[in-house]
């Protein structure tokens, strides 16, 4: 049976906590309205059986110790006009082994949430990742020659998350990578160490996939 958007699909060990520093949430506000503004991100009912779609993170640094916490949005929160820290909540932990999440904060996490945490814990640069929704650049992932996950891996899933660890490469500085998520209809990722420079590659990848389609 097909995988559901936005449907969590890991076990999640959640402790509900005040929200996360607003102070981290800026960055995070201003791609996501400008992802909004693009469609890329959001809720509409003519999309994946309405559910929201796309979802935002950025790596924190936490009292816990732990190494690779990151906050990220709270599920389905892509019909908001905006988010408020209330509807961010702090992961500290993910397993693809175990199919777990551990999070802490006042909503429960995105469900592609192992997915962002496999990626931080393969590679200390990165600092940001951003999922978001393009059929056109998931029509035109091979004229844009972009790496793409297996089909068999669908959403919020291990296998989905283990395909992401294993296609990343290393990140040269605050360089960003793209890739298609080939088992979650229209679904990209976006990461990189600077928030500016993910947002911009997937602005400017969402530019080319029209170019393609216009030419």
């Amino acid at each position: 049976m097909p995988e559901t958007e936005g449907v969590i699909q890991f076990q999640l060990n959640f402790q509900a906590s005040p929200a996360p520093a607003p102070g981290s949430l800026p960055e995070l506000n201003a791609w996501r309205q400008i992802f909004k503004q693009l469609g890329l991100l959001g809720q509409d009912p003519a999309r994946y059986d309405g559910f929201g779609f796309g979802n935002l993170s950025r790596r924190v640094p936490h009292p816990a110790g732990s190494e690779n916490a990151f906050v990220i949005s709270g599920t389905q929160t892509g019909g908001l006009a905006e988010l408020s820290p209330e509807h961010y909540v702090t992961v500290l932990d993910c397993d693809a082994t175990r199919n777990t999440v551990v999070a802490t904060g006042p909503i429960k996490p995105s469900s592609e949430s192992l997915t962002h945490g496999l990626l931080y814990q393969a590679d200390p640069a990165i600092a940001w990742v951003m999922h978001l929704h393009s059929p056109e650049i998931f029509d035109c992932q091979a004229a844009l020659d972009l790496p793409v996950t297996a089909r068999h891996a669908g959403c919020g899933t291990p296998q989905l998350a283990e395909e992401v660890a294993r296609i990343h490469t290393k990140l040269s500085g605050t360089d960003a990578r793209l890739i298609v998520m080939g088992g979650h209809e229209d679904g990209i990722l976006a990461y990189g160490a600077d928030p500016h420079t993910t947002g911009s590659l997937a602005v400017a990848t969402q530019a080319r996939a029209l170019q393609s389609l216009f030419s």
